[in-house]
Parts: structure tokens; C-alpha cells; sequence
């Protein structure tokens, strides 16, 4: 690589996870996708013990602190989106994944695999 041909992010897979700010953006959204997918976990069995054993309380108090998780979940999720340039359609799948059990965990492995190799989610 000469200074006259810079090689793009496509061309230098390994410039994309060093791009500004991708490494730390990652680092957020995984902490956020494990979270999200405990607290969804967690709201499940709540709501078991809602309509199965007629008891709201944990509903009550996990239901609000899942939503405000991915809350920011979505949008820890559309930083790493917008500084790895994903496709749309990646970004929405992402972002959907954490509304759905154990595919928050599943699709976290994904991207992560795919930012650190430089691919396109």
C-alpha cells in the first residue's frame, strides 16, 4: 500500500473494526444485546408468573426496566450501525433481535464476528 492508492474499508477488512470509535461502539452494543437478552429472559418468566400464577408484581417492576433497556439498547445498536456502515436491512434485523428470546444472544455472536472480520451486517 502506497501513500498515492489508500485502500478502502472494503479493500482492508481489518481498517473497519479500527475505524473511529467501531472498537467502542462494539464493546457498548455487547454489553447491551446481553443485557437486553437477560432482561427479556427475565420479563418472560414474569409474565409466567402473571397469567399462570395470577402474581403481577414482577411484571411490574421488569417489564418497565426491559423497555428502558432497549431503549438503549436501539440505540447503542444504531451507533455500531452507522459507524460500521451496515446495510438497512442488517440494521433493522439487529435491532429487531432483542424484542425476541435468545435471538439477541445469537445474532450479538453474528455481528460481532462479522464487524471484527470488517463484512457488512
Amino acid at each position: 500500500m502506497t501513500q498515492s492508492d489508500p485502500m478502502t474499508d472494503e479493500e482492508n477488512p481489518a481498517q473497519a473494526v479500527s475505524a473511529p470509535g467501531v472498537r467502542g461502539a462494539l464493546a457498548r452494543y455487547r454489553v447491551l444485546a446481553y443485557v437486553v437478552g437477560v432482561g427479556l429472559l427475565a420479563l418472560v418468566a414474569a409474565m409466567v408468573l402473571k397469567y399462570a400464577f395470577d402474581n403481577a408484581s414482577f411484571v411490574a417492576i421488569v417489564g418497565p426496566a426491559h423497555g428502558f433497556l432497549y431503549a438503549v439498547y436501539l440505540v447503542v445498536a444504531f451507533d455500531l450501525a452507522l459507524k460500521a456502515r451496515w446495510s438497512v436491512k442488517g440494521t433493522l434485523w439487529v435491532l429487531i433481535a432483542g424484542m425476541i428470546p435468545f435471538v439477541s444472544f445469537i445474532v450479538e455472536r453474528s455481528v460481532t464476528r462479522k464487524v471484527r472480520a470488517g463484512e457488512k451486517v
